[in-house]
């Protein structure tokens, strides 16, 4: 008699906006689990998870808006108060799984309730790391808030309990063992298959259709956009007037500072003005959403560059990866609070074949080697001096230096999550189930 295998994906945030879990769920499924996906609506996830037939989702209800006028404390705890009920209905009402794959960050109410909730289930619990609550947290609280006290506590306590640790570099694996005990697994993101390098056409295809809602993108002829023209025996090419492709994605949070690519942006603009013929004008496109993306678009608003705009729009889950594989160059500001994550966007370009310039901190080299699959910066003028140098007579001249760095990609691309889930997460997830 066969046995049926479940599991249970615990995302206490939004479910599209969690690649890293989606995937999870998408391998689990491949290797014959029924998964259950717990978290919040809103971005959608990707189509591969709506279509399948082993993949069922659960909705948490948001707490009500009312309470947001509450004082910062008793909001909090009531919306802790909200989820945790929901999310211990959700999780008695589904069917029993061989275990639970838990998100962290957030880790309140999430860790207690998972590990409350498996101990009577008698299933195993597995905390997935992917940055620490606390530090984030103390990003806007304060490190010695109450609430980031609470929250290092709970990851603390609640992180030796989980039968399964898994977490997103070796230097986080180090940091979780000497400090708290936890033995975690380092599961490295790796690009899906939908990012990949695409043909000429197909970007051509994805410039009009954003052409429609962006006119950033739109060109006089009905045919053409700013980027790709087309004949008439439908033949396309790139257009030796366009602008440079600048690429970034962000959750608009505490730690990542735009304000250090628009300073590096003036500079560019700047030595565009002068010297006009030694760089092309610019086309940054910034996707994503999050808390603090009218600041940074009203910051934007007050600049008025003749050679550089910026494009904030947000793109459908299957148009994000052709859009990282027609840019020229992806720019990553995201420094981690804890110092101890890497950016996964960096992760999905380089599966594009995209060329990467990203801040530097800790732990980036597990991820960048500097000069040869990406470049680092520190500071805005850093960031304005690489700029300069990778546009420079651009898309003619030194093309070769750009190609340089797309052929030292190819090696990434090679290995893909799937695979390397495989190899080191499920035979730890399939340990006695």
């Amino acid at each position: 008699m066969m046995v049926c295998k479940r599991a249970c994906v615990v995302v206490l945030g939004d479910v599209g906006r969690s690649p890293r879990m989606q995937y999870h769920a998408l391998s689990l499924a491949k290797e014959g689990y029924n998964v259950d996906i717990i978290g919040y609506s809103g971005s959608a996830p990707h189509s591969d998870l709506l279509f399948s037939s082993k993949i069922s989702f659960h909705y948490m209800n948001p707490s009500p808006s009312f309470i947001s006028i509450l004082p910062q404390f008793i909001l909090y705890f009531l919306k802790v108060m909200w989820q945790s009920w929901f999310l211990i209905w959700t999780l008695f009402w589904i069917p029993k799984p061989n275990f639970y794959l838990v998100q962290n960050p957030p880790s309140i109410p999430t860790l207690p309730i998972c590990w409350f909730v498996a101990r009577i289930h008698r299933a195993q619990l597995a905390i997935d790391w992917h940055n620490y609550g606390y530090t984030i947290m103390g990003l806007t609280l304060g490190p010695n808030h109450v609430l980031t006290r609470v929250s290092h506590f709970i990851e603390a306590f609640f992180g030796r309990f989980a039968g399964i640790n898994f977490c997103v570099t070796k230097a986080m694996s180090q940091d979780l063992h000497q400090n708290w005990g936890v033995c975690a697994t380092t599961l490295y993101d790796r690009p899906a298959e939908i990012f990949r390098p695409i043909s000429l056409f197909e970007k051509h295809e994805l410039f009009l259709k954003l052409g429609k809602d962006y006119h950033e993108f739109s060109s006089s002829r009905p045919d053409d956009t700013l980027l790709t023209e087309r004949f008439a025996d439908g033949q396309v090419r790139l257009r030796e007037d366009r602008p440079g492709l600048l690429v970034s994605s962000t959750s608009w949070t505490e730690d990542e500072d735009f304000s250090v690519l628009l300073d590096a942006l003036d500079e560019y603009e700047l030595n565009r003005s002068v010297n006009s013929s030694d760089y092309p004008p610019l086309m940054c496109v910034i996707t994503g959403k999050g808390p603090l993306k009218n600041y940074y678009t009203n910051l934007i608003q007050t600049k008025h560059w003749q050679h550089v705009e910026i494009c904030t729009p947000w793109l459908d889950p299957e148009d994000y990866p052709k859009l990282i594989a027609s840019a020229d160059l992806g720019v990553s500001l995201h420094t981690s609070s804890s110092g101890l994550d890497l950016p996964m966007k960096i992760v999905d370009m380089f599966g594009c074949g995209l060329p990467v310039c990203a801040i530097g901190y800790n732990c980036l080299k597990e991820l960048i080697t500097d000069g040869q699959n990406g470049m680092i910066f520190k500071t805005a003028g850093d960031l304005a001096d690489k700029l300069l140098a990778w546009f420079h007579g651009f898309p003619r001249d030194n093309e070769e230096n750009r190609q340089f760095y797309r052929r030292q990609l190819k090696v990434y691309q090679s290995l893909r999550w799937h695979k390397e889930w495989c190899k080191v997460a499920l035979p730890l997830l399939s340990h006695n189930n």
